[in-house]
């Protein structure tokens, strides 16, 4: 087991949840969607926006697809001006 397991396993009993329903990849690949396409403070706020949403219900692989193609057309930094 990797540090990153280690550590998502031990959040998982802090909180209470089930590691099986986790989907590390999915999170991390959104947090790469938006530190690199919106900017790098969005990566750890995107990843809590998305976890609010799934505790309200949403399914996890369509909400994270959905804020990663958001990302993909976000406007880049020089072009918002």
């Amino acid at each position: 087991m990797n540090t990153l397991e280690s550590w998502t396993e031990a959040v998982c009993a802090e909180l209470g949840l089930d590691p099986a329903v986790m989907d590390t990849r999915a999170v991390l690949d959104l947090a790469r969607d938006a530190a690199h396409q919106v900017a790098r403070p969005a990566a750890p706020l995107t990843a809590y926006l998305l976890g609010v949403a799934v505790g309200r219900g949403q399914p996890l692989d369509g909400a994270a697809d959905r804020l990663s193609e958001l990302a993909a057309r976000w406007p880049a930094p020089d072009a918002a001006s």
